[in-house]
């Protein structure tokens, strides 16, 4: 069995309304005092609109980051206070200008546990009723609705290169298509 590793202390080196950026000691496995920096956050939803017809809603959008446009699913952060779904359904609504009468849980994972402490929930959301988009002053977004064919075809190709979306995409097919 693995060791199950000490912490020592924490410290905040620097924090905004999104993330916190950490500094912990802590005992390595040698037993020896090590020191972890890492980002925290609250988490983080992804959504998976399905429409009536078996496509997937997806936006494209730019990424300032990379300067390139992204596919992704919807998705943001967990904000203070608020629970995981709570958070699914406002993105699903903010995003995509969807209500859902039946969100789903399809799992959980972290996107990068190196370097965060953050936890994805993914859900699908059905039985859809567009309300319009209420994206925040700092997003803009194209709207596509992608059959699974379209889709694995964006993945294959590189233009769709988010992992979020891509982690909550394999996870859809193994939790969803795999039970038809």
């Amino acid at each position: 069995m693995l060791k199950r590793l000490k912490k020592l202390s924490t410290e905040i080196a620097h924090a905004n309304p999104w993330w916190e950026y950490r500094h912990d000691r802590y005992v390595r496995p040698d037993d020896k005092e090590g020191e972890y920096y890492y980002v925290h956050t609250h988490g983080s939803v992804v959504v998976i609109p399905e429409m009536e017809d078996g496509k997937l809603f997806m936006t494209r959008q730019f990424r300032y980051l990379n300067q390139r446009e992204s596919f992704e699913f919807i998705g943001g952060g967990v904000k203070p206070g608020a629970s995981y779904l709570e958070s699914a359904k406002d993105e699903l609504l903010e995003e995509g200008g969807f209500e859902s009468a039946a969100m789903m849980l399809l799992g959980r994972f972290n996107p990068f546990n190196g370097a965060t402490d953050e936890i994805c929930e993914v859900y699908v959301a059905r039985k859809l009723k567009k309300r319009g988009a209420r994206p925040e002053g700092s997003e803009e977004f194209e709207e596509h609705t992608l059959s699974i064919t379209e889709i694995e075809a964006l993945i294959k190709n590189g233009e769709l290169w988010d992992g979020m979306s891509i982690a909550a995409f394999m996870l859809y097919k193994l939790r969803v298509l795999d039970k038809v």
